[in-house]
């Protein structure tokens, strides 16, 4: 008995403590979405609408839970053997990356409110597949080991599949969504096979350890490390819409209900990019040489393609306007790897001006999706040549969203737009690669041509109201729940373009715990 009494108090307990304050936002957001699907069947068909409002309280509540953390010097789920090696982190760059997630989805499901009831699409289904994906959303940014990283990008992942397809009897929802789901789970299987690769060469799936194991692999080993590393890069990459896994994305933005289209386009690039970020700046830097060039040219293929392809957009053609957003958002997420690339290249605080560019593209990007989803109950079919002449009918509308497109150029009075690529810009010059940052501004300047196209025509005069008699047409009243994302969104731009350095003081100073 005393033998067993040393050999107990000798053997360190496997017993992981749990910081429950740092995983509340997680662990708030999952729970509502469970709250909901059981609440679901017991409401009646009329009382639908209020677990719609319960999801938009939970989501509040989650971004709320945030404050406690501004600290970012909380962890948990730590090794007992090495407690430096932990699983779940919340330090600045999770709090930031949370935030973004949950705010929009926050703005999605106002969007939705509305959505779910004009399209009958199942209310309780709906909201509990927003907020699990939101919860894998915002436990990615935390995930500090392999296996976490891969079950939250699943969990983000394989909601968002069945939200695209909602729409029941739409051939074009369902087709968006198989092929969605196609191509994702290929990338997904890549992405595994990779930290296979990766954790048959360390021995460990916890980002830190298998950094340190990385800098002496054996010669013999040196391939595989190599071949898991690109791998791994697979999954995330397809979540960026980096090209060339970017097909998928405009076939299923068009599919989708528009707030859903909205969310991916904010929410599935959080996703992509911050796996990229932590497996890439924590994981792999002993293998920069691999992923630094890779990225680079993913960054130039990228915004190459999506501003090229969005310059052909057809303001008559039905669906256009959520083309041109799709393709725009492929050139985005081009800018929003620049300075991954080149945190290769230079120190890990790079991938800070990621992170202020990504938090002004989510802001205006949603804002530009309610603006849709408001033109959209009068104009079903989704066309450019249907804002024309938007400013005469709804002012305030016309207004923002021309606010939020001059922002996504990067053109006054948007200067938070302007900041945040002069930012990422520098973050190429000051790592060396010159000629993605050329690349990179003759990008823009074709971006100038269809933002601001799409920005005139919200100014011209509506088709067959040239005579000073003509009647304005009679206009629907906006539902408030796209109103307050509208003017939520607004608000945000306006006032990150009077006080950028709110954004892009992320962009300076450490994100990661030491």
């Amino acid at each position: 008995m005393t033998a067993l009494t040393v050999l107990a108090a000798e053997t360190p307990s496997l017993v992981q403590s749990v910081d429950w304050l740092a995983i509340a936002p997680v662990v708030i957001t999952a729970v509502v979405g469970l709250a909901v699907l059981v609440a679901d069947l017991f409401v009646a068909e009329r009382h639908k609408a209020v677990l719609g409002w319960i999801s938009v309280a939970g989501l509040a509540a989650a971004t709320a839970a945030l404050i406690p953390l501004r600290a970012g010097d909380r962890s948990t789920f730590c090794l007992t053997a090495d407690p430096e090696a932990c699983s779940y982190t919340a330090d600045h760059f999770t709090v930031v990356v949370q935030f973004l997630v949950l705010a929009g989805a926050l703005v999605t499901a106002l969007l939705s409110v509305t959505a779910v009831r004009d399209t009958r699409m199942p209310a309780g289904e709906y909201w509990f597949l927003l907020l699990s994906s939101a919860a894998g959303a915002a436990l990615l940014p935390a995930s500090r080991d392999l296996a976490t990283l891969i079950v939250a990008l699943e969990v983000a992942s394989l909601p968002a599949f069945a939200l695209v397809g909602m729409r029941r009897g739409d051939r074009l929802s369902s087709e968006a969504a198989l092929k969605f789901f196609l191509s994702s789970v290929t990338a997904t299987a890549v992405s595994l096979m990779g930290v296979s690769f990766v954790y048959a060469v360390t021995g460990s799936l916890h980002l830190t350890q298998v950094a340190d194991r990385l800098e002496d692999v054996p010669g013999q080993f040196d391939t595989l490390a190599m071949a898991g590393v690109a791998l791994t890069l697979v999954g995330f990459a397809f979540k960026t819409a980096a090209v060339p896994f970017h097909f998928w994305v405009p076939d299923t933005y068009v599919g989708a209900p528009l707030p859903i289209a909205g969310y991916l386009s904010v929410i599935g690039k959080a996703v992509g990019f911050t796996g990229l970020i932590l497996v890439t700046v924590i994981a792999f830097p002993a293998y920069a040489q691999v992923w630094g060039p890779a990225i680079a040219v993913l960054a130039a293929l990228t915004m190459t393609l999506g501003n090229a392809a969005a310059v052909r957009q057809s303001a008559d053609r039905p669906n256009s306007a959520v083309r041109l957003l799709a393709w725009s958002s492929v050139g985005q997420a081009g800018y929003l790897l620049v300075p991954i690339a080149a945190a290769a290249y230079s120190e890990r605080d790079q991938i800070g001006a990621t992170l202020a560019y990504a938090l002004m593209y989510a802001a205006v990007n949603l804002g530009a999706f309610a603006v849709a989803a408001l033109v959209a109950r009068t104009k079903p079919l989704h066309r450019i040549s249907d804002y024309r002449g938007l400013y005469t009918e709804r002012p305030l509308a016309a207004l923002s969203l021309a606010f939020f497109l001059l922002c996504l150029a990067g053109l006054p009075p948007g200067i938070i737009g302007l900041f945040a690529k002069v930012t990422v810009f520098q973050s190429a010059v000051d790592a060396g690669l010159g000629w993605l940052a050329v690349l990179m501004a003759v990008n823009v300047v074709i971006a100038l041509y269809y933002y601001l196209r799409w920005t005139a025509l919200l100014f011209r005069a509506p088709e067959g109201a040239q005579a000073p008699e003509a009647v304005t047409p009679a206009r629907t009243k906006a539902p408030w729940p796209v109103a307050a994302a509208i003017v939520a969104t607004a608000v945000t731009a306006v006032v990150l373009s009077g006080a950028p350095q709110l954004v892009l003081r992320v962009a300076s100073g450490s994100l990661f715990t030491q």
